[in-house]
């Protein structure tokens, strides 16, 4: 599996600024959603893009003090030989995508002039359905 990382786009940016009175002892939950689309350009296999999203959206439930959406889009030129190494792209590509998304959330929050929000560094795969394709590669060898 051959991969080359062409570069790096933002999709969207946003930040929103919610009105929500937050009582000093409560412990604010942000719980980010990430989401991720892999997508081929037509007539060119060799071409893929894998963009990742980052989503904290306030509920009446849950409130938060802001929202954010940000997704960022990974150009790839690859050559895989099967299915599992493409799967095995994916779940590189992704990883190799995160830090700019953790970036660029902490970007957007510091430029909105409150306190920057980190994201957790992630070692291991993002996705609950990476894991065991991860797990295999690992125990094999094979990353």
């Amino acid at each position: 599996m051959k991969i080359d990382f062409k570069g790096i786009t933002a999709e969207e940016l946003s930040f929103k600024l919610n009105r929500v009175k937050l009582n000093p002892e409560d412990k604010l939950d942000i719980k980010p959603q990430f989401s991720r689309q892999v997508r081929k350009v037509n007539g060119n296999d060799k071409l893929n893009f894998i963009a990742l999203s980052v989503k904290i959206e306030s509920t009446e439930a849950e409130p938060k003090p802001f929202d954010i959406m940000v997704t960022l889009v990974g150009v790839f030129e690859i050559e895989v030989a099967n299915e599992s190494e493409e799967r095995k792209f994916v779940i590189e590509g992704t990883k190799l995508i995160y830090p700019y998304l953790r970036s660029a959330v902490t970007n957007l929050t510091a430029s909105a002039y409150i306190a920057p929000l980190n994201l957790p560094v992630i070692s291991g795969p993002i996705f609950p359905e990476d894991r065991d394709v991860y797990a295999f590669a690992v125990d094999n060898k094979l990353n």
